[in-house]
């Protein structure tokens, strides 16, 4: 509604915290006493995006040239993306549809206590109410504590019938997540053209905001929680690069050894000096995908259409035996045969923490609600290191994580926080806050024109200025 009014928060450039009220396109301080340097005396009951930018463009600018750069991504993206490709616009109580909501549970196959413990789960981690992941873990340790009973091979019929119920729980929650997830997927590609290629293109210029780093600097690593291959997408379009564990063509598998692969040319006319190739990322996604496969040896990637449906057809195709949901590889639904029921996460968490805890780094999240506890302890560890920097971008804070989570952290010298529809929603950002690719040669080269042809007017006219001083 035209009269609705919602709030922002916003702290950039060292300043206070501040309190964003945005009313229509128009915003206003809550507290005039804390209004920042940059934005003048005439401004401060009506300021526009134009006003923000003065002071939230630079600094963004300045943190993303950090010696180390890293990307955390959550599941607000996919949701921005989405509502663009489908014209609709994004509300705090109103999303697209969710596929971290509750599984639909058997009657029988131990609902109520599986209900019970997912909401244990999602209580200690300030989560509020348990989402889908809390169900398959709990699920899947309530499988493992039957087989070391005997349950799944006992003669007793009613224990027998139990686990069965609850194995058939696990593979229906698992499907019903993957055909979600897939469904987004589909969404975004059979929408309108135009719609779909606008959504696309924010995608692709939010991306390569991050990506397009010198090549003298480290390559920017990008960290999803996400499921889905929205960022792989949008990467394809934009010529982006995604180095990840994955080695292989038809069937990439994952490799635990981590070797830093990179990408390089050689200039022409120049032997023996190789030159890092820009536009080149680091990809990780730290719950696994709906396109990892567990093929009982190894995990692989399989080559699944981008919003295809019914996964489980695409898993008898690659011969796997005993194919279905319980083969993807999707958080926490680890594989059973190693030492660590983590693996493969184990591994990526790990890559997690190296990116992150280093001196001169900066991490920007950007739809990531502070709801992975296992997460958030190592963005914690990082802001111990005085030189780390946090940006959180948000489009909402509904549930008061992000708030709670800052005051806890209680380093507000190294965060900066862009929390709000009004100043967080992605055609904003990419319109107004985020910078320009920093490889615009074009760009920059006229930027070293201009900056040569004013110093030089300006030195003319100093000195005829001193000359005009020195007669009289």
């Amino acid at each position: 509604m035209a009269d609705k009014t919602n709030k922002n928060f916003l702290k950039v450039q060292g300043n206070h915290l501040l309190e964003i009220e945005q009313k229509d396109d128009v915003f206003s301080l809550t507290n005039e006493q804390q209004s920042p340097s940059w934005i003048s005396e005439s401004n401060k009951n009506a300021i526009k995006s134009s006003d923000l930018r003065r002071g939230i463009e630079p600094w963004l600018t300045s943190l993303f040239q950090s010696e180390h750069l890293s990307l955390l991504v959550g599941s607000g993206l996919t949701i921005a993306v989405e509502n663009l490709a489908k014209a609709k616009k994004t509300t705090d109580k109103e999303t697209t549809n969710n596929p971290m909501s509750n599984p639909t549970l058997d009657s029988g196959g131990y609902k109520n206590e599986i209900e019970f413990a997912a909401g244990v789960i999602a209580t200690k981690n300030n989560r509020g109410k348990a989402n889908i992941e809390d169900h398959i873990r709990v699920i899947n340790e309530l499988l493992r504590g039957l087989e070391i009973l005997g349950d799944d091979t006992s003669e007793i019929e009613e224990n027998k019938t139990s686990y069965d119920r609850l194995n058939e729980n696990l593979i229906t929650t698992i499907q019903e997540f993957t055909n979600n997830i897939s469904s987004i997927e589909n969404n975004i590609a059979n929408t309108n053209e135009k719609q779909r290629e606008e959504a696309f293109d924010y995608l692709v210029n939010f991306l390569m905001s991050f990506a397009s780093r010198t090549g003298t600097r480290e390559r920017l690593n990008i960290f999803t929680t996400n499921y889905d291959r929205l960022i792989e997408a949008g990467a394809e379009l934009a010529g982006l690069h995604l180095l990840d564990r994955f080695v292989g063509t038809l069937t990439p598998i994952f490799r635990s050894s981590r070797l830093d692969i990179d990408m390089h040319y050689n200039p022409p006319g120049i032997r023996g000096e190789p030159r890092y190739l820009e536009g080149v990322a680091r990809f990780t996604k730290l719950h696994g995908s709906i396109d990892w496969i567990n093929t009982g040896t190894d995990i692989r990637r399989i080559g699944l259409p981008f919003g295809a449906k019914d996964i489980p057809n695409f898993l008898i195709a690659l011969g796997i035996e005993d194919a279905d949901a319980r083969k993807i590889m999707i958080y926490p639904n680890a594989t059973k045969d190693r030492e660590t029921t983590e693996y493969p996460y184990v591994e990526l968490f790990r890559d997690f923490a190296v990116a992150l805890c280093r001196p001169n780094s900066t991490l920007v999240t950007y739809g990531y609600g502070f709801g992975d506890d296992h997460l958030n302890r190592v963005i914690r560890d990082m802001l111990t290191i005085p030189s780390t920097h946090l940006v959180i971008i948000s489009h909402s804070d509904m549930d008061g994580r992000i708030m709670a989570k800052y005051k806890e952290f209680g380093r507000s010298s190294q965060m900066s926080l862009i929390v709000g529809s009004g100043v967080a929603d992605i055609k904003t950002l990419v319109d107004y806050f985020l910078p320009k690719p920093s490889i615009d040669r074009a760009s920059m080269r006229m930027n070293e024109l201009l900056k040569q042809r004013y110093s030089t007017h300006k030195t003319e006219t100093e000195i005829k200025n001193n000359e005009e001083k020195s007669e009289s």
